[in-house]
C-alpha cells in the first residue's frame, strides 16, 4: 500500500508511510493522486481529496463529518439512539432562548463549546446568571443536563473493532473526568451495555477512528459524544498498539475494497 500522512505523529508507527505537509498539499498532487490512502488530512483538506480527487481517507468521511462540532453530532445521536443521548438543547443564544432553558431545565447544567476536546469548553452552570454570561459569549447555545456520576467511560474504537476502555474519573471536587483535565483512569470492568452502544453505533454511522465517551446511570448507559482525534494516555499499549489496529484495518479494506466499513471483523480484548 501507498500511504501519505498528514499528521506524522499520529501515524509514527505505521510503516513506509511518506508525510506530507498539509499545506504543501498543491504542491505534491500527483503522489496524491497516487496513494491508496491518505491518512489524517486536515479537515479543510477532506472535500478537496474526497470529493475533488475521489480518494480514500482514515479517519473515514463520517467520522470528520460527525466529529467536527457537537451540534451535528447529537442531532445525530438523537436520530439514532435518542435513549442513550442525555436531554440536550441546541439553539441560538437570544434572551428568549436562555429563558426557555431556565425554564426547562434544573441547575446545575452542563454548558458546551461547539467545537472543543479535551474537556475543554466545557463549564459546569450553577444558576441563570452563569447561563446569561455563557450565552453573551456563546452564539449557540449546546446545554446538557448534568447526569448524576464522577466517572465515565473511553471506548476506543480503531476501524471496525473495539481496541480499549477504560474508566476515567473526575479529580476530588473535580467536574471533568478527562486524563487532560486532571482525571485518573481505572480498570474496571465495562459494561456490556456500554460496549454494545459504542460497537452498533459506530458499525451503523461507519466510523473507523474515535474516542466514545459513555456514562453510566442506574446500568443504563449514555454516549455524550466521540472524539475523531483523542489521546492515548489511558490506552494500553499507546500509540504501538493504535498503529497495530490501523494498519490491520487499512490493509483488509485495500485487499477487499468492496468490504463495506460496517463489515465485522474480529474485535481485540479489553482489559478489565
Amino acid at each position: 500500500m501507498q500511504l501519505i500522512s498528514f499528521d506524522p505523529f499520529r501515524t509514527l508507527g505505521l510503516p513506509n508511510v511518506r508525510y506530507i505537509k498539509p499545506e504543501r498539499m498543491y504542491d505534491h498532487l500527483d503522489d496524491i493522486k497516487q496513494a491508496d490512502w491518505l491518512l489524517f488530512p486536515e479537515y479543510w483538506q477532506v472535500n478537496t481529496l474526497v470529493f475533488g480527487l475521489g480518494k480514500r481517507i482514515f479517519p473515514s468521511l463520517p467520522t470528520y463529518l460527525l466529529g467536527h462540532d457537537k451540534v451535528e453530532q447529537t442531532r445525530v445521536f438523537k436520530a439514532c439512539c435518542p435513549e442513550h443521548t442525555p436531554r440536550t438543547a441546541i439553539h441560538g443564544s437570544s434572551p428568549a432562548t436562555v429563558k426557555s432553558i431556565v425554564e426547562s431545565f434544573s441547575f446545575p447544567i452542563v454548558a458546551k463549546a461547539v467545537k472543543s476536546s479535551m474537556g475543554q469548553g466545557v463549564a459546569l452552570l450553577e444558576t441563570a446568571q452563569a447561563l446569561e454570561q455563557w450565552a453573551n459569549e456563546h452564539p449557540v447555545l449546546y446545554i446538557q443536563e448534568r447526569l448524576p456520576i464522577d466517572r465515565d467511560i473511553r471506548l476506543v474504537w480503531v476501524g471496525n473493532q473495539l481496541i480499549d476502555a477504560y474508566w476515567r474519573l473526575a479529580p476530588e471536587n473535580g467536574f471533568h473526568n478527562n486524563v487532560a483535565q486532571g482525571g485518573t483512569t481505572r480498570r474496571d470492568p465495562i459494561p456490556e451495555a456500554a460496549v454494545k452502544l459504542v460497537r452498533t453505533l459506530a458499525q451503523q454511522l461507519n466510523i473507523d477512528h474515535a474516542g466514545f465517551d459513555v456514562a453510566m446511570v442506574d446500568g443504563h448507559p449514555y454516549l455524550f459524544e466521540f472524539n475523531r482525534l483523542f489521546g492515548n494516555q489511558g490506552i494500553q499499549g499507546g500509540p504501538q498498539r493504535l498503529s497495530i489496529a490501523m494498519l490491520a484495518w487499512l490493509q483488509s479494506q485495500y485487499d477487499d475494497p468492496r468490504t463495506p466499513p460496517g463489515a465485522p471483523t474480529a474485535p481485540m480484548p479489553i482489559a478489565s
